[in-house]
């Protein structure tokens, strides 16, 4: 077992990465949840293929000049999607360059060969609440994260469903009004296309909220202006709760969850979504088995990208089972 001279013996190390628009995360995480190191770089998200898994090997040889780098057993990546875990590759939205991008091959080269294991953003966000935050203990949850897009995960039977791609959950591209506007997935009308940061601020522009003399028009902003009483911004945050609560009470009825999980940067707003997210989770869960579905605020917060990467990895790396699995 690997020692740390600051905290003493290190035990289930892993590899974590958060791969997103914004920024690119990596850590080691112990057996705990501790993250041991960090490190990120900005996310060249315009730029080739190349200059962005150049990123993501800088932040992999950030980790590599710690002391504790030959104890971590295997790598776990959350990415922007969509992915393919089957295949190993990422195709992020919002990173143009990496279309069916190797990543998974280019890590574990970079890795000096250890096993590799993909996942959606979601995904790892619903596995790093499962194991350490407020889906901790449900057998059967959905987790959100609404933020520059919507995406989630699911835990079914006590377990992380990621799914045959590391895709299952994304509620984000759940149709919840079929005369909707495109989306930029194809489709039309989804869920991430009016409750996503930048489509719930645009809407607010749209029907007359102006921005401060600061100019910030982000949905932040629409949330401060918000909570100041302003009914434009309040109406833009009703409208993105509504498309939440159809969102979630159909994956309900679908799949019998009983709690869900919202985090992101949109869920910081607070009670100016969940007050009206769970008045519109009354009018649209109404059968008996989802008539007592709970909607809590996520607690991994910004690390929950990072904690379900390293419990990804655990996977790997500890016996094939998530972390945080019922008894």
């Amino acid at each position: 077992m690997q020692t740390d001279p600051a905290t003493g013996p290190v035990d289930g190390l892993v590899i974590a990465l958060d791969i997103g628009g914004t920024k690119i995360a990596g850590a080691l995480v112990d057996a705990e949840g501790r993250i041991r190191v960090r490190a990120q770089r900005p996310t060249p998200a315009r730029e080739a293929d190349e200059t962005v898994m150049r990123a993501v090997e800088d932040v992999l040889a950030d980790l590599a000049a710690s002391s504790l780098w030959e104890a971590a057993g295997a790598v776990g990546i959350g990415s922007a999607g969509p992915v393919d875990a089957y295949r190993g590759t990422v195709s992020p939205v919002n990173v143009p360059g990496w279309r069916d991008f190797p990543l998974v091959e280019r890590v574990r080269r970079a890795t000096d060969g250890r096993p590799v294991t993909l996942v959606g953003d979601g995904v790892a966000m619903t596995a790093a609440e499962h194991w350490l935050g407020a889906a901790r203990g449900h057998d059967n949850a959905l987790c959100l994260v609404v933020s520059t897009g919507v995406g989630g995960g699911l835990v079914l039977g006590g377990r992380v469903h990621p799914g045959p791609t590391g895709n299952a959950g994304h509620i984000g591209h759940i149709v919840v009004d079929m005369d909707g506007e495109p989306c930029a997935c194809g489709g039309r009308g989804c869920v991430e296309g009016i409750a996503s940061g930048p489509h719930l601020a645009r809407r607010a522009l749209e029907n007359g909220w102006r921005p401060g003399p600061d100019g910030d028009a982000s949905a932040a902003a629409v949330a401060v202006a918000a909570h100041a009483g302003d009914p434009v911004a309040l109406a833009s945050f009703e409208r993105a709760a509504q498309a939440l609560a159809a969102g979630i009470a159909a994956t309900a009825a679908l799949v019998e969850i009983d709690i869900a999980v919202v985090g992101g940067g949109v869920a910081g707003a607070g009670e100016i979504l969940f007050a009206p997210l769970r008045r519109s989770l009354g009018t649209y869960a109404t059968l008996s088995f989802v008539r007592n579905l709970t909607v809590v605020p996520a607690l991994t917060g910004t690390d929950a990208g990072l904690l379900g990467a390293a419990a990804a990895a655990s996977c790997t790396d500890g016996g094939g089972a998530w972390p945080g699995r019922a008894s």
